[in-house]
């Protein structure tokens, strides 16, 4: 007496809506990405009135001062002894360079204005980043 089935089963895994997920998952996460901003040191900005915004197409370098008086050229940490020389190999000969200066509202005057005359002296072009003032202020 054979009790066992003559017919013998096969599985299988319908994966087509899998690929749809995946597709979907992926474009979600590249759209989002997209959205994160650049600077990724949280800062405080300084408010303005009017907040003009850069329209040449040069390369753009980010310096960011915190309240803590820490120093960050493109979010890489960095000594203040440390700023004008990295200017210089960022500068490269190149008089359009912008340097985006984005600093805590918190820090001294002082801190800022150093930093400005090193890029002065390096002869770049420094521009300070600004949040646009509320209208209740």
């Amino acid at each position: 007496m054979n009790f066992r089935n003559s017919r013998k089963q096969d599985f299988e895994i319908f994966s087509g809506s899998f690929s749809d997920i995946m597709f979907f998952l992926m474009l979600f996460f590249l759209i989002v990405s997209t959205m994160i901003t650049p600077g990724a040191i949280k800062l405080a900005l300084p408010q303005a009135d009017k907040t003009p915004s850069m329209n040449k197409q040069t390369e753009k370098i980010a310096l960011s001062i915190t309240k803590d008086l820490k120093y960050y050229i493109n979010d890489k940490p960095i000594q203040f002894s440390q700023i004008e020389g990295e200017l210089r190999k960022m500068k490269k000969g190149d008089e359009e360079t912008f340097i985006i200066v984005r600093t805590d509202n918190s820090i001294e005057v002082q801190s800022l204005v150093d930093v400005l005359q090193l890029g002065n002296k390096v002869g770049v072009k420094m521009v300070l980043a600004t949040t646009k003032k509320d209208k209740g202020n």
